[in-house]
């Protein structure tokens, strides 16, 4: 690492550790349990970090917890900065216990727990409409609360964003851009007259995230106390339909849309539809935007993974109305790339201590990975993927760069399962180079042994997702196992974003068989 490009860097990894660290991935919506409502809730996490603790694993890596409205895909978020009130765990609310009927209206959750995907239209409504309910009885008691104002008083963005969602509300939540002329592009005068005309609606997102940001807070308050790191997901890039583009629209290029170019798995490239952004603004600002983003992300987060990192270096950029195909590199040469990159996050690097690790998978990056390394910053290495070049050769477990995280599988990919069997030249290949036993099918065994193998690495992360672990176990695991894929990118599905895990909490911490072969593998 250069010397002045350390020191941001620096404070981080004292506090995390240059040391091999093991850990889990989840999607919070996947998980369940007794208490929670029909979907993974925020302190659904605790028994989780516990269990971890036992094991002698310490981080927990989770994808973007941001609001997301009706929209599954936790990276298409409405807001850059509010936590998903789906997430709430609403038996532990203050003041509950004041109220028995209203605690008692909670089982109306029960019927969403035991089904195989999670109803999140359902969920989310229900819990808005639980959640009004509770505003009308408690609202009073959180207005006198010191603690609630002086948190609205840190968080200046919060009223801006309540207006956003109230809007939401009064237009049936159709897209900022079919709204009145007069709510579409508001003068501050006109802003000020609608936060005094929502005034009750603004009251109440303002308390939802208050919850939100408290119950938060506290995963990560006992996380830390028992060793675990908290792993948190900043997108990139932002929905635009969001509060973000709506209210601060200088910050983005809604005529240059982002994707990605044609590979191996998608011949006619992707286009994701969100906006780049307007970098010349971005300086001008002192990267104020970014700056919220990321002191409210340190709030609950040890770590960060910054997703798409490539694309702080070079965007594939489709002007609106073309086809992905027909985009571009922005910018397009490799010294003007490395230039922006390493300005910008050397920028958002000196806003946070938090630790980076970057999602830095893609065609022709070398140059990027040198200057991650430069900047302290680690990547990620999803095992099937890492040959040498052009003797495609999968890379020794021992030659990893340790500035890395190795997986065997992410939130995108087909499980280790599905890419075993339906790639089983390749699985031998991989099998024969680690010197794995390779049988034809992947039986308990030889996965534990290719678990292992993501643990055994020179990487200083090794992180799965957890349906990687519980799959050990055919009982862990659903039947079907279609319904252990999290997403197919580049389709628009029913089955993306709707994963659940077939055991409760309960069950998963309860397992005494799987604390012995975690633990193994990391001995």
């Amino acid at each position: 690492m250069k010397k002045n490009q350390k020191n941001l860097t620096e404070n981080s990894w004292d506090k995390i550790g240059l040391n091999h660290h093991h850990g889990i991935n989840l999607t919070l919506s996947s998980l369940h349990s007794k208490e929670s409502c029909g979907i993974g809730e925020f302190y659904d996490l605790i028994p989780i970090i516990k269990l971890l603790e036992t094991i002698g694993f310490d981080l927990i890596q989770l994808l973007p917890l941001n609001d997301m409205g009706f929209e599954t895909s936790p990276y298409n978020a409405l807001s850059s900065c509010a936590l998903n009130p789906i997430y709430l765990s609403l038996n532990k609310l203050p003041f509950l216990e004041k109220d028995s009927k209203l605690k008692q209206s909670l089982i109306r959750f029960k019927k969403f727990t035991y089904l195989h995907r999670v109803a999140y239209s359902s969920v989310l409504s229900e819990k808005i409409e639980f959640l009004w309910e509770y505003f009308h009885k408690f609202s009073t008691l959180f207005e006198k609360d010191t603690r609630f104002q002086d948190f609205l008083t840190k968080h200046t963005w919060i009223k801006q964003y309540a207006l956003f969602k109230a809007l939401k509300d009064h237009y049936k939540d159709k897209n900022w851009k079919e709204w009145r002329e007069v709510d579409k592009n508001p003068t501050k005068r006109h802003l000020k007259a609608l936060m005094e005309r929502n005034s009750k609606s603004i009251l109440f997102y303002s308390i939802v995230q208050y919850l939100c940001f408290s119950q938060m807070r506290k995963v990560k308050q006992v996380a830390n106390s028992h060793g675990i790191f908290l792993k948190g997901d900043i997108p990139i890039l932002i929905s635009p339909e969001s509060m973000d583009v709506w209210l601060y629209r200088e910050e983005f290029n809604q005529e240059v849309l982002a994707g990605a170019p044609p590979d191996n798995f998608n011949e006619e490239g992707q286009l994701w539809g969100f906006p780049t952004y307007n970098w010349k603004h971005i300086r001008q600002d002192n990267y104020r935007w970014w700056k919220r983003r990321l002191n409210i992300a340190e709030e609950f987060y040890d770590i960060f993974r910054i997703d798409h990192i490539i694309g702080f270096y070079r965007i594939w950029g489709i002007n609106k109305g073309l086809k992905a195909i027909e985009g571009r590199y922005i910018p397009k040469e490799i010294w003007t790339q490395l230039i922006q990159g390493e300005e910008i996050l050397n920028k958002l690097l000196s806003f946070a201590t938090m630790l980076p690790i970057g999602e830095d998978l893609g065609l022709d990056i070398i140059h990027i990975q040198k200057s991650m390394k430069s900047l302290g910053i680690a990547g990620t290495r999803v095992m099937r993927w890492e040959k040498t070049h052009p003797s495609n050769q999968f890379i020794p477990l021992k030659e990893y760069e340790p500035l890395t995280l190795s997986t065997v599988s992410t939130h995108d990919s087909e499980t280790l399962e599905e890419w075993f069997n339906q790639n089983q030249k390749e699985s031998l290949h991989f099998c024969t180079s680690h010197n794995i036993p390779y049988e034809k099918k992947l039986t308990p065994e030889l996965r534990f042994n290719l678990l292992k193998a993501s643990h055994s690495t020179s990487s200083l992360f090794h992180i799965n997702l957890l349906g990687e672990y519980l799959a050990l176990f055919d009982n862990m695991i659903w039947q079907e196992k279609e319904f252990e894929r999290i997403n197919i990118p580049g389709k628009v599905l029913p089955t993306n974003w709707v994963y659940k895990l077939r055991p409760s909490v309960e069950e998963i911490i309860s397992h005494k068989e799987l604390q012995i072969r975690l633990k193994s593998l990391i001995s």
